[in-house]
């Protein structure tokens, strides 16, 4: 008997449990959400939507997909579509949530057109270009694919030039001339001012390359190098130094890697220095391949630098899976190109630029 009833009273918590249950699925119904536009379609230089939505409760609004941005304000919504730098489209969603109901919203995105050949293009065997300034437009570099970085102090390098956008009472410092760009560093008014100019445009792996002419003098640091888009912090996030040179050291040029577990500051900086005779008379094609197994770095075709992802997956010793953009700039003086004085009779010192190329795989 004791047994028996046990069982019934097991029975009977087991049948007001299923009542909750049923209870529970009935608290919620479908909200019901209309938006419009239902669906987003995008160009491959990016849009921002506004979606108005309807919803008789209280709703928000995401998406999973991290080229697509949303805020919420009162009955509408703002979609920001990222800019495309691939000739591959793409499609996402956005999703518009009011307590058990999900409304999605469809995004699609074009590629990138496909940037036709040219015959005086040399293209590395496997991949395509994508992107290439000749600096064979204008007299200054080209709003659409360049920006400039502004301000004293080089970043915590104690260099010594300020940079500007492009030019500095009068004195034209970013100048394009017979299809060369010329960065220049010159001292007005007792000040010295230079240029530190950034691609718009930002790739994820590929061939990098430029034909420079380096300038001459004790005090000069010019660079060509990579930074990430989603910048937060130094070293953590990566920096790839294509090439730099000091004017103290005239000639020889270095590439390097900067990440959590490499990096000047602790003594751990991965980088090899080469002498490339004729670098500050004569140009010479610096380049760069990245890929998610190496970063490659060559000097006329010659390799210079080799760095291997260990595939720890670690972010300290290899944040190079995520979008860089590229950057070049002259500095003057600071920790590294001050390192034995500066000498002002070599201003103005002009750094050259034949051509930036950028390629991806094919």
């Amino acid at each position: 008997m004791v047994k028996l009833k046990h069982i019934f009273l097991l029975a009977a918590v087991i049948g007001m449990c299923m009542g909750c249950e049923s209870s529970d699925e009935g608290t919620e119904p479908d909200v019901q959400i209309t938006c419009s536009p239902s669906e987003i379609t995008a160009g491959y230089e990016g849009k921002t939507e506004t979606l108005v939505v309807t919803c008789e409760k209280e709703w928000t609004i995401y998406s999973d997909e991290d080229w697509i941005d949303c805020k919420q304000s009162s009955g509408t919504a703002t979609v920001t579509i990222a800019q495309n730098t691939s000739e591959t489209g793409r499609e996402g969603k956005v999703i518009i949530k009011s307590r058990s109901t999900r409304v999605p919203v469809p995004v699609k995105q074009d590629g990138k057109p496909e940037i036709p050949g040219s015959p005086d293009i040399d293209t590395p065997d496997g991949y395509k270009l994508v992107w290439h300034d000749e600096f064979d437009e204008g007299t200054e570099p080209l709003s659409g694919n360049w920006w400039y970085e502004t301000g004293a102090g080089g970043w915590g390098n104690n260099e010594l030039q300020n940079y500007v956008a492009g030019k500095y009472a009068g004195e034209q410092l970013a100048k394009v001339e017979n299809g060369v760009l010329r960065i220049i560093c010159k001292k007005i008014d007792g000040n010295v001012y230079s240029i530190r100019m950034n691609t718009n445009e930002n790739w994820k792996y590929g061939y990098f390359e430029a034909r420079l002419k380096l300038p001459s003098g004790r005090g000069t640091w010019p660079a060509f190098w990579m930074m990430p888009k989603n910048y937060t912090a130094w070293p953590d996030d990566g920096e790839i130094d294509i090439m730099e040179e000091v004017g103290y050291h005239p000639n020889y040029v270095s590439s390097s890697v900067h990440c959590k577990a490499y990096n000047h500051s602790i003594g751990t900086q991965k980088t090899k220095e080469t002498l490339v005779a004729g670098a500050q008379t004569d140009f010479h094609v610096y380049a760069l391949e990245w890929t998610e197994d190496y970063i490659r770095t060559y000097v006329d075709g010659e390799e210079l630098f080799y760095f291997a992802n260990d595939k720890s997956g670690k972010k300290e010793t290899w944040p190079f899976n995520a979008p860089f953009y590229l950057k070049l700039n002259l500095a003057w003086g600071g920790d590294w190109g001050g390192a034995q004085g500066v000498d002002e009779s070599c201003l103005p010192a002009t750094y050259e630029v034949d051509y930036v190329r950028v390629f991806q795989k094919k």
